[in-house]
């Protein structure tokens, strides 16, 4: 199983070391034909992207694409802001945008107080070693649904990492949306159990690095080891083997 393309890299536009081209650099080395450039959104309060420096990235991808000959996509790991599904990537940003990614993080600026149990709830039920409540999974696996029903969202990224959510409804969403679920090179978060429930519903993968370092860019060490321990067909999985994925995105913004 070799990897095609790492649509999930961090640079110094939100807390990887990495710079655009040296990310780039690394993924042309490794002999794949892309990387995804997705800093964290702009609702993260410690490491988000500014808009104000949305234009220097896409100059910085622009130019790594052309220097590197491999395609550079200017990206985003959206934070999830509340139950609702908002995301802090929205429709006025999607013209400077190729990849749409999501997940939740702790510390962002959440759409109403009472979402801050999505992030700070699970995190702090995690840290003591508390079950989550059913009511909380429930909220948490909404809060997924709502951001891929309501938004063109090409990749899920780190499912239940420090969050609990069902993970086979949040699949079966996916699959019928057209969105991708990440296995993570870098998080631990489903569990093999976990992993196995999801590929049976049909959904489509892919792996993603989340390199905050230029040498962990392409990294697939951890989601090979899992992919192998749970018996996955590589043929679930879109960015290996020459595979390339179909994303949402770009689809939804050919009719806007």
């Amino acid at each position: 199983m070799k990897l095609t393309a790492d649509f999930h890299t961090h640079t110094p536009y939100s807390h990887g070391k990495g710079t655009v081209l040296e990310n780039a650099a690394r993924a042309k080395e490794l002999g794949l034909c892309a990387v995804g450039i997705t800093d964290h959104g702009f609702s993260h309060k410690c490491f988000p992207i500014k808009r104000k420096e949305v234009p220097n990235l896409i100059r910085d991808c622009r130019q790594a694409q052309e220097q590197t000959g491999i395609r550079v996509l200017v990206g985003m790991e959206s934070n999830i802001r509340g139950v609702s599904g908002l995301c802090d990537l929205t429709e006025k940003d999607y013209e400077n945008f190729d990849l749409f990614l999501a997940g939740i993080h702790i510390i962002i600026r959440y759409e109403h107080f009472s979402d801050r149990k999505l992030g700070w709830g699970n995190w702090l039920r995690k840290k003591l070693d508390m079950k989550p409540s059913a009511s909380l999974v429930r909220e948490t696996t909404r809060a997924y649904i709502n951001t891929i029903e309501k938004n063109p969202v090409d990749i899920i990224t780190h499912l239940n990492f420090e969050c609990r959510a069902d993970a086979v409804e949040v699949a079966k969403c996916c699959r019928d949306y057209g969105t991708y679920l990440e296995i993570s090179s870098k998080k631990a978060h489903l569990t093999d159990e976990e992993l196995a429930a999801a590929a049976a519903t049909g959904v489509k993968f892919v792996i993603g690095s989340d390199a905050h370092s230029v040498d962990r860019v392409g990294d697939t060490l951890r989601a090979a080891e899992q992919i192998a321990r749970v018996g996955i067909d590589a043929g679930q999985i879109d960015n290996v083997d020459g595979r390339y994925p179909t994303f949402r995105f770009a689809e939804y913004k050919k009719h806007m």
